[in-house]
């Protein structure tokens, strides 16, 4: 059986997204869609609905008076952040549910796509474009592929790391040498066998813009130029970092400058996104210990 085979069988040991995500997303996208209908969605996932009421009450929000229903979440959170808590969530268990116990990396890879998921809706919404929620989920679950590759690949990073410095490979390179797929191409994988919309797929399998035509996909921009803005930030995750096209110490080298061009951008906007989400950075860490 081949490396692939492999990775694509131990897919199945991944906790799957919960079922309750696909109509929700459907939901969020429907502009006539009510604060009750979604709360009626979550409320049929005993899981999903005792993490919220949990979050919701936690010291975080400190609300004067416990929550006991998703309704009365919704109510007093609002209907954009009890989504948030649900896809965060959901994305905690994919990311940390590990067989054999956590491996060290797989809280830097969690935080970096919580951070990466934040600012691609940023992006996305200061562009007005539609669909935020589903852009955000996309950018939350992109690193799947390195979740699977961390878990089941033995010695893998180590391998991609050598082929990286003897061969000054990318990251993204070295994995397809080693592996036979890169970690975009898994995750894309992973999200077509979880019945992923295949928009969503194809922000997965191209978050790393390799082919500069598939910026014309704004969707796909918006979640490479988050990804970038992550980097600037200093964050790090490991040797699967992003692939050297992709990589950026600044606005400048190798990172693909259409992407401001498409977005309308400028250096100060991605400074004052920078600035923005730092002050951010404490709450999410505090929310993340909540799951």
């Amino acid at each position: 059986m081949t490396t692939v085979q492999t990775l694509v069988r131990e897919i199945k040991n991944l906790k799957p997204v919960p079922a309750v995500i696909h109509p929700l997303l459907d939901a969020l996208n429907n502009p006539n869609a009510s604060m009750a209908e979604v709360a009626k969605i979550i409320q049929y996932d005993p899981a999903i609905t005792a993490a919220v009421l949990r979050t919701a009450n936690s010291a975080f929000f400190g609300l004067k008076h416990p929550v006991e229903s998703i309704k009365d979440a919704a109510a007093l959170l609002g209907m954009d952040q009890i989504i948030n808590l649900v896809l965060l969530k959901s994305g905690a268990d994919i990311f940390n549910t590990q067989p054999d116990g956590q491996s060290p990396s797989q809280g830097a890879i969690w935080k970096y796509s919580v951070s990466s998921a934040l600012i691609a809706r940023q992006i996305a919404d200061e562009l007005n474009m539609p669909g935020s929620a589903g852009i955000f989920t996309a950018a939350l679950l992109k690193d799947m592929g390195k979740t699977v590759l961390d878990r089941f690949v033995d010695n893998a990073n180590e391998k991609i790391c050598g082929l990286m410095a003897d061969k000054d490979l990318s990251a993204m390179a070295a994995e397809k040498e080693v592996i036979g797929v890169d970690h975009a191409e898994l995750g894309a994988m992973i999200a077509t066998m979880w019945k992923f919309s295949p928009n969503m797929v194809k922000i997965i399998r191209c978050h790393h813009i390799r082919d500069i035509k598939t910026m014309q996909d704004m969707n796909i921009t918006v979640v490479y130029l988050a990804d970038c803005i992550c980097m600037m930030m200093g964050m790090d995750i490991g040797s699967n970092e992003a692939d050297g096209a992709d990589r950026a110490d600044g606005l400048t080298g190798r990172f693909h400058k259409q992407a401001l061009k498409r977005t309308g951008f400028r250096v100060e906007d991605i400074t004052r996104i920078i600035s923005d989400f730092s002050f951010k950075i404490r709450e999410v860490e505090s929310l993340l210990k909540v799951f």
